[in-house]
């Protein structure tokens, strides 16, 4: 019995609790259909279970699916259909596209391509601290599009080498007084760098295809947003937030250290350890420019062929494969992947049906009415939107929980509120990936970065407050400007 690790008792229970008490307590509302309320009891409780973390998320995912299909309350009396509504979310083609992409994203770390860009780009601008933190941040840039786990970028692949780097000028973890010489704020750019990475590119960090999906639904069919029009519209407020962030950091936290002359000989010391670039670097390097321009629909543009996304990541893996730069074992062990499959097709299955059954809509008449009666026009109402939805989040520990539970409800509310929709949708987009600036365990890399001890609890909450002040301002400004030159709104 001392092997067994069963449901967490507590949290557990809570979510059971809420599920009852939506489901046989509270009456549905006035134009709530009775099974459309009873699937928002099972959405809300999946939730809880979630924040709770009761069970690893793909294990609750599996209890929701089974609900979904044995209450059949996406189709009453009819049990098959009802159990094809349950798995519908496993065809969704862009969680397909995060899971592939996921497996892809382990021949960089495999080869050691992400430690080399990080170490060739510390080589060249590394002679100021100032330097070494625009090298890692821009290093998580160049790996972004192909690493859709944003735990695995910067706390895998960017954090280790911004610690080597630190405590080669003894500025060690665990001892405030030397962490300022450079430590300190090194650790506090790698973090906040996440935020704004993930924002940039559909494939930076796995909520941003449900978000797709999400808006989508919302707005109609023909407001999917592809890959390279996510990134193109992110292209201008994201550089500018990566060129701001470390220098915001560096006056909030600035390093004792201000020059460091041997930080190139020590990254050139780590590259001569990683050897001549290998022929397995050289496929991965060929494979991510490969991706790159398929998802950039390049072969669209010069041939008249397109490729879908997801097509074009399954065609990715597949190069790995024959080649040999990937088992199939290692895809295979690549649990996280696996996984974020499992939860997100059942996250994606309930919001997709809270839709078609109306409780969105019901819910975002709700919010825009008690918006409505303060007598704002449509800039102020959604900025209160986008102010709640950002600044909630330090009620959750998941991105993914706080997207599933507001996003599609905040977007029909907005739009009912005035906003123009693809302003909107944009703005909730990007700041979903932006929120994750503001705690400790806002997001997976949080408690890895922070866990490191170069930073205290009080420093890390102040900077990440005032990132996501500045990151608000230029993505709903200069981002908003520039969407408009574009015609997005």
């Amino acid at each position: 019995m001392e092997s067994l690790k069963p449901v967490k008792p507590i949290p557990g229970l809570i979510a059971l609790g809420i599920t009852l008490v939506i489901w046989f307590i509270i009456p549905p509302p006035e134009g709530v259909q009775e099974n459309a309320w009873h699937l928002l009891a099972l959405f809300i409780g999946t939730i809880a279970a979630i924040i709770g973390k009761a069970l690893p998320i793909g294990a609750i995912s599996i209890i929701a699916i089974a609900t979904v299909a044995v209450t059949q309350v996406t189709n009453p009396g009819n049990a098959k259909a009802a159990l094809d509504d349950a798995l519908s979310g496993f065809s969704n083609n862009l969680i397909w596209l995060i899971g592939i992409s996921m497996i892809i994203s382990i021949s960089i770390t495999k080869t050691g391509l992400g430690a080399r860009i990080g170490y060739w780009l510390i080589s060249l601008f590394g002679k100021r601290t100032l330097g070494i933190a625009y090298s890692l941040t821009f290093s998580e840039l160049i790996l972004a599009p192909v690493t859709p786990s944003n735990t695995a970028r910067g706390g895998g692949i960017i954090h280790p080498i911004m610690r080597s780097i630190a405590t080669s000028f003894n500025s060690m973890p665990d001892d405030h007084a030397s962490s300022k010489k450079m430590g300190r704020f090194l650790a506090l750019v790698n973090y906040n760098t996440n935020p704004i990475t993930s924002a940039m590119f559909i494939t930076a960090t796995a909520p941003n295809p449900m978000i797709v999906n999400l808006i989508a639904e919302g707005l109609g069919s023909e407001f999917r947003l592809s890959w390279s029009a996510w990134a193109i519209a992110a292209a201008v407020p994201g550089i500018l937030s990566l060129i701001i962030m470390p220098l915001v950091i560096y006056f909030i936290c600035p390093p004792e250290i201000k020059k460091t002359p041997n930080a190139p000989e020590l990254a050139r010391a780590e590259l001569k350890k990683l050897g001549k670039f290998s022929l397995a670097e050289k496929i991965t390097t060929g494979v991510f420019i490969l991706l790159l321009l398929m998802w950039a629909e390049v072969p669209d543009l010069l041939f008249g062929f397109p490729i879908n996304a997801t097509t074009a990541a399954f065609i990715g893996l597949a190069i790995l494969l024959l080649t040999g730069v990937l088992t199939w074992d290692e895809a295979l062990k690549h649990k996280s992947a696996w996984d974020t499959v499992v939860w997100f097709s059942a996250l994606i299955m309930m919001a997709t049906f809270l839709g078609k059954l109306g409780l969105i809509k019901w819910l975002a008449g709700a919010v825009s009415s008690s918006i409505d009666v303060l007598g704002f026009g449509w800039i102020i109402s959604m900025l209160i939107l986008v102010l709640v939805y950002v600044y909630t989040h330090y009620f959750f520990a998941s991105t993914t929980a706080h997207i599933t539970a507001m996003f599609a409800a905040f977007l029909a509310a907005g739009v009912a509120l005035g906003a123009p929709p693809m302003l909107l949708a944009l703005t909730l987009a990007f700041s979903s990936s932006l929120m994750m600036s503001l705690t400790h365990y806002a997001t997976g890399t949080a408690p890895i970065i922070f866990g490191s001890n170069y930073a205290t609890l009080g420093e890390w909450w102040r900077v990440g407050f005032v990132m996501s002040v500045v990151n608000l301002a230029i993505w709903f400004y200069v981002g908003g400007m520039w969407w408009k030159m574009l015609g997005y709104w």
